[in-house]
């Protein structure tokens, strides 16, 4: 079994993870997703739910566990990760490059840190 943590706080993050995940997990093994958005201050409220959203639709055939965080995105991932403990850490590149919260994850765990590019 592998567990895998999207962190995630935009439609666009979700969509290109769940396309990322589509080959990597067993439709019929006992994979675990866990979807943990985290709503940032300057962020439109809705933002984290509706990635949320994505997630549950995208990734329905595996029944993702979600859940939506406040606070500051690295430290909440972090938390996220403890209390998950993720085979695999799934998030979003920051327009064309690794930005500051990937990097900090990068920098503070001990497990791998994907960045998936979006589209």
């Amino acid at each position: 079994m592998t567990t895998f943590l999207l962190a995630t706080t935009s439609v666009h993050v979700t969509a290109a993870a769940a396309d990322y995940l589509q080959s990597r997990l067993d439709p019929g093994g006992d994979d675990r997703v866990v979807v943990v958005a985290v709503s940032e201050p300057e962020a439109p409220d809705r933002d984290a739910g509706d990635a949320v959203n994505v997630a549950r639709s995208r990734l329905a055939e595996f029944v993702p566990t979600t859940e939506t965080r406040e606070g500051d995105p690295v430290e909440e991932l972090l938390a996220a990760v403890d209390e998950h403990d993720p085979d695999e850490v799934l998030l979003g590149a920051s327009g064309d490059e690794v930005g500051e919260t990937a990097s900090a994850l990068l920098a503070r765990t001990d497990r791998p840190v994907v960045v998936v590019p979006l589209a």
